[in-house]
């Protein structure tokens, strides 16, 4: 396997023509109860952010890459966050656009990171933060071996009522 290529998707760096798409998805706020937003950001922000941003995760402690389908197109994103080059340990987080969804690019797209933060970050562990209403990201990352560690209680207030969010680890052995 190519360190950021699947059997049909490909991961690359943010380039200043993702930053529409960005904006559009940062911006949708049925996808701020999983990114923990609450408000809007701009355009000037998301440019400053691929501008400044160095691609290198030991620099940055963070990396998004963006999910290109078969045809060329940006299907989503995915984030490692928290780095922690010391403890070798990085946080996930996969968005996958609407208009791609229910074709197994957050499997393969995890497939992907998950042989990239082992064989080529030589990462001992990831770990991702899953509310408990997100079913289809609960079966994901189970099916993948990710393990639930932890619950937070009420973690997460979502239309007056309150969601627990669980911890999940996939440990390399």
């Amino acid at each position: 396997m190519k360190p950021l290529q699947g059997k049909n998707l490909k991961l690359r760096a943010m380039e200043p023509e993702d930053i529409d798409t960005m904006y559009e998805w940062e911006n949708d706020p049925e996808t701020w109860i999983y990114s923990n937003t609450i408000t809007p950001f701009s355009r000037f922000h998301l440019e400053q952010y691929v501008i400044s941003s160095h691609c290198d995760i030991y620099t940055d402690k963070q990396l998004r890459l963006m999910i290109v389908d078969p045809e060329g197109k940006t299907a989503g994103c995915v984030d490692l966050f928290e780095f922690d080059g010391k403890n070798r340990r990085a946080g996930i987080g996969i968005l996958i656009a609407k208009d791609f969804r229910k074709k197994g690019y957050a499997s393969e797209t995890l497939d992907i990171v998950i042989h990239y933060a082992r064989n080529v970050l030589n990462l001992h562990q990831l770990f991702c933060n899953i509310t408990e209403n997100n079913k289809v990201s609960l079966k994901l990352f189970k099916k993948k071996g990710f393990i639930k560690t932890g619950t937070k209680k009420q973690w997460i207030i979502n239309d007056n009522s309150w969601i627990d969010e669980s911890m999940f680890q996939l440990i390399f052995e």
